[in-house]
C-alpha cells in the first residue's frame, strides 16, 4: 500500500534524519515523502542534510520538500554578503557543515536548491506547509512570507475554505506530548504541527529534541529523538 508520510523541520540533524527514515522503511516504488521545509541551521550538518535530499531524489524516491524560513534567510543572507557586501551572515552551524567562512564561498548549487523549493504542496486531502496559512487573506496560499513566517493562526482558520483539507506544517517547536495530544483531535480540528524541535537535543528530557513524521495515510506519527554527535543546543 502506498503512503503520504510528512517529516517536519530538520534543521541540519542528518544522523537523526537518516535513522527516522529506516525507522518508517520508506519505499521508492510507492511512497511519497514531504518535507516540511528548515533542512539548515542550528543542527550540526545543513550541508549533509541537503545533501541526503538531493540524494534520494536522484535514487528515484519520490521526495517533496517545500521552503522553510531558514531557507529563506540562507537566500537573503547569500544575497547580503554576495550582493551588498555584508560579512558574517548566517549561522555559524551552518557554515561549519560546509567548512566556509563567509557565504560568498557557499556552492551555488545549494543556493539554487534553496530557490527551487516551493512554498507548500496542495493534494487532495492536505496542505503541507512550513508555517501555516493566513485565513485573513482570500486565498491564503498566495502569501508567501506567512507560509514561512506566521504563528497563532489556528483561531481564524476558515474551514469552508479548506473543503476537508488537512494542514500539516512545523516551524513552531512543540513537544511529543503536544504533538500528540494535537493527533488526538486531528479529525475534528484538520491541523496538525510536527515541528519538535529535533536540534534541541539537551531539551529531550522535556519531550523536545525529537524528529518528528506523520503517516496521513494510515494516521501514524513516529517520532526519532537527535542522536547527533555534536549539536550546539
Amino acid at each position: 500500500m502506498s503512503r503520504k508520510i510528512l517529516i517536519g523541520d530538520i534543521h541540519g540533524c542528518l544522523a537523526t534524519f537518516k535513522a527516522l527514515l529506516e525507522q518508517i522503511n520508506i519505499h521508492r516504488e510507492t511512497d511519497k515523502l514531504f518535507l516540511l521545509g528548515d533542512y539548515v541551521d542550528r543542527g550540526p550538518d545543513s550541508k549533509g542534510v541537503i545533501d541526503e535530499i538531493i540524494s534520494l531524489q536522484q535514487k528515484g524516491y519520490a521526495v517533496h520538500p517545500i521552503r522553510g524560513n531558514h531557507e529563506q534567510m540562507l537566500l537573503a543572507d547569500h544575497h547580503a554578503e554576495t550582493v551588498k557586501g555584508w560579512h558574517d551572515m548566517a549561522d555559524e552551524e551552518l557554515k561549519n557543515s560546509f567548512g566556509i567562512e563567509h557565504l560568498t564561498q557557499l556552492p551555488i548549487e545549494y543556493i539554487d536548491f534553496c530557490k527551487k523549493l516551493p512554498y507548500y504542496y496542495s493534494e487532495d486531502d492536505f496542505i503541507a506547509v512550513h508555517a501555516g496559512l493566513d485565513f485573513s487573506q482570500e486565498n491564503p496560499l498566495t502569501e508567501n512570507k506567512e507560509l514561512l513566517w506566521i504563528r497563532d493562526w489556528y483561531d481564524k482558520v476558515n474551514y469552508d475554505w479548506l473543503q476537508g483539507r488537512k494542514i500539516i506544517h512545523g516551524h513552531t517547536p512543540l513537544t511529543r506530548q503536544e504533538i500528540e495530544e494535537q493527533f488526538s483531535c486531528f479529525d475534528e480540528r484538520q491541523i496538525l504541527n510536527i515541528d519538535c524541535g529535533v536540534f534541541l537535543s539537551k531539551s529531550k528530557a522535556h519531550g523536545l529534541g525529537h524528529l518528528c513524521a506523520f503517516d496521513i495515510t494510515n494516521k501514524r506519527l513516529y517520532f526519532q529523538e537527535n542522536i547527533e554527535r555534536d549539536c550546539k543546543y
